[in-house]
């Protein structure tokens, strides 16, 4: 059309002279000429008309106002292929895939490969990658954006091998395509298929190199990555934070904080690698060295302290953090800060902070987030509010809940002895469509042994060996021996064990002892404590154990001689500490303290219901008060 305009006009301004002269040059009162000027201004009005709308729905698209952005698309009186891609890609970005369908599928709708591409990138986005192949597929003209579109998107679903076929068939490729497949084939494990790649490339940026040195050091080759890293002819910040990353990733701290104080510049990514990488692996005082020290925090540093004071079991202190981050300027709590500080109150059986928390999560958009929720029903269920955590499951239920909320929900009751509700509850989930998985089993194992559930326990490990698509771990086992443990199936539970030979853990030689201690079973307890003690010889917690189980059944030469040996080695086991708030204030009991001022009041109070407890059958012998005195 406007080539048509243009060679249009280029001969009617060739030909002014002979148009003058020309008896038609009058035509109703007005000159040719005017009528060409006319035409223009009209042209040049709409043209002007169009950028302007372009630009205000671009604008509004931008501030999340899609509603009136497209208001104003259908008021005007002609589109051309820009505002048609404006719109339409506003709604994608706006994540409103569905209505940006509608648009792109109508009849007048004009479209483009950028337009195409667009919704291709729509789909992927959202995980659709079937419709997004169907597209790419459809497409009349495709460029290379398009194919490194539909590359990225089968990289995203773990089809790499697809990724992989498509690049070989590109016409053309960018930088951008061998970056995208290098990445897919690192990620996915294929190493060796990536750097083969690399090799071939006719032309590197420092993304290439960088993808590189990130894929060698995720797949444990950190000395390769080191060496790409050291041949690398440019480097950004990025490159030296993927190194860093690295050498975090594979445990070597040292090498990670040399390269982080030889770094040119840093970002806020380069302390963040570096205070994370502390915390995960297991230095939290250099983490708080380095976060102290930091020029600037944002959301990720704030929450990454957060999480390794809980990690740490210092939940107070992450509630300080998250305090201390509230009065920060600017900042404002993510999902993972949110999951992160009710975990803190889960295990402080911090119910007032937890509500706190819990009335701020309700004025964002956050108390949509089903891990938020969860971590609400977590928090609710462990300060003992076990009918409020069931009624958010329930409200999260009709709107719309994942396997993380289900978990959540027979975990709460697992944790408060509630088998059979956790049954009924595994049973419903099954019949709604949700997949049970490893998480699910720990939950209803859990919720067998501590309601006492022997035989469902043993049924559901026995599914639980039955379904292929399940990796049985150490947790399980750990559950089925406490289950067996609570009920007093010690040889059972200890032939289970010397079963699993070598992949015996400490943990599941623990839950066998603790079985033991409570039913007094000195002679099976004297094997497992030996088998504990070879794996942790400075368990202080198996001598105390073992000490105590002597004691129960009269053996006190045995429990002396235990106690003797501990002390020879220098071990002291950590005294037992519980607290409960009372009228916003906090009361910690630690076992043979007698400083707080209600302890003798206390005391009796404890042996009266020690004597009802005996009375109703629920505990069998005096000697289970052993080191549990005010």
């Amino acid at each position: 059309m406007k080539r048509l305009l243009y060679h249009h006009l280029s001969f009617i301004f060739m030909n002014v002279p002979n148009l003058i002269k020309h008896p038609n040059y009058i035509i109703h009162g007005l000159p040719l000429l005017s009528n060409i000027r006319i035409r223009l201004t009209s042209t040049f009005t709409v043209s002007l008309q169009m950028k302007r709308s372009n630009f205000l729905i671009s604008n509004l698209c931008k501030e999340g106002k899609i509603d009136q952005a497209r208001k104003v698309f259908d008021q005007m009186s002609e589109r051309d292929v820009c505002l048609w891609t404006t719109m339409i890609t506003g709604y994608i970005k706006g994540g409103m895939i569905k209505e940006a369908r509608k648009l792109f599928d109508r009849s007048d709708a004009e479209k483009n490969v950028i337009v195409w591409t667009a919704m291709v990138s729509g789909y992927v986005k959202m995980n659709q990658i079937l419709e997004a192949e169907r597209l790419f597929y459809e497409m009349p003209i495709r460029n290379v954006v398009s194919w490194n579109t539909m590359i990225d998107g089968y990289a995203r679903n773990g089809r790499t091998q697809q990724a992989l076929d498509l690049f070989t068939r590109m016409p053309e490729r960018n930088v951008v395509s061998w970056n995208t497949i290098m990445t897919a084939l690192a990620h996915s494990g294929r190493i060796e298929d990536a750097l083969r790649l690399f090799d071939k490339m006719p032309e590197r940026d420092v993304v290439s190199w960088t993808t590189m040195v990130a894929g060698l050091s995720k797949n444990g080759r950190i000395d390769d990555a080191r060496e790409l890293f050291d041949r690398m002819p440019i480097r950004n910040v990025v490159s030296w934070n993927a190194m860093i990353a690295g050498y975090a990733q594979n445990g070597k701290l040292d090498e990670a904080l040399s390269l982080f104080e030889r770094m040119p510049q840093r970002d806020m990514p380069s302390w963040n690698t570096m205070v994370t990488g502390f915390i995960q692996n297991g230095n939290l005082n250099k983490a708080v060295k380095l976060f102290d020290a930091m020029p600037q925090k944002n959301i990720i540093t704030w929450t990454a302290m957060m999480t390794g004071y809980v990690q740490h079991g210092l939940s107070e202190e992450a509630l300080k953090i998250f305090n201390k981050m509230q009065a920060h300027d600017g900042l404002k709590p993510a999902t993972g800060t949110f999951v992160t500080v009710l975990g803190a109150c889960s295990d402080l059986a911090g119910l007032t902070e937890g509500q706190q928390i819990h009335q701020m999560i309700s004025k964002t958009v956050f108390q949509e987030s089903t891990q938020v929720v969860s971590a609400l029903i977590n928090m609710y269920s462990k300060c003992g509010e076990l009918h409020v955590a069931r009624k958010m499951f329930d409200d999260g239920l009709s709107r719309h809940m994942d396997l993380i909320s289900w978990n959540g929900m027979i975990a709460a009751y697992a944790h408060h002895g509630y088998g059979n509700e956790a049954i009924n509850l595994f049973n419903k989930m099954q019949e709604l469509g949700f997949q049970a998985n490893d998480v699910t089993f720990v939950g209803l194992l859990t919720a067998c042994s501590h309601a006492g559930l022997v035989d469902e326990g043993l049924k559901y490990f026995d599914e639980l060996l039955k379904n292929r698509d399940i990796q049985v771990r150490e947790d399980h086992y750990t559950c089925l021996i406490d289950l067996c443990g609570r009920a007093g199936r010690l040889k059972e539970a200890f032939n289970i064990i010397e079963g699993l030979g070598k992949e015996a853990s400490l943990s599941v030689w623990g839950a066998l002892l603790a079985g033991c201690n409570m039913h007094g079973n000195t002679d099976i307890g004297k094997l497992v404590a030996d088998k504990v003690l070879k794996i942790e010889p400075e368990n202080a917690g198996t001598y105390s154990l073992l000490s105590n189980m002597y004691a129960s059944v009269g053996k006190w030469k045995e429990a002396a001689n235990v106690r003797m040996k501990m002390k020879d080695k220098g071990l002291k086991k950590q005294p037992g500490c519980s607290w409960i708030e009372v009228g916003n204030t906090v009361q910690v009991f630690v076992v043979g303290d007698k400083s707080h001022s209600q302890s003798e009041d206390l005391g009796y109070l404890l042996l009266d219901l020690h004597t009802k407890m005996k009375k109703a059958g629920d505990m069998p012998d005096d000697d289970l008060l052993v080191d549990v005195e005010i």
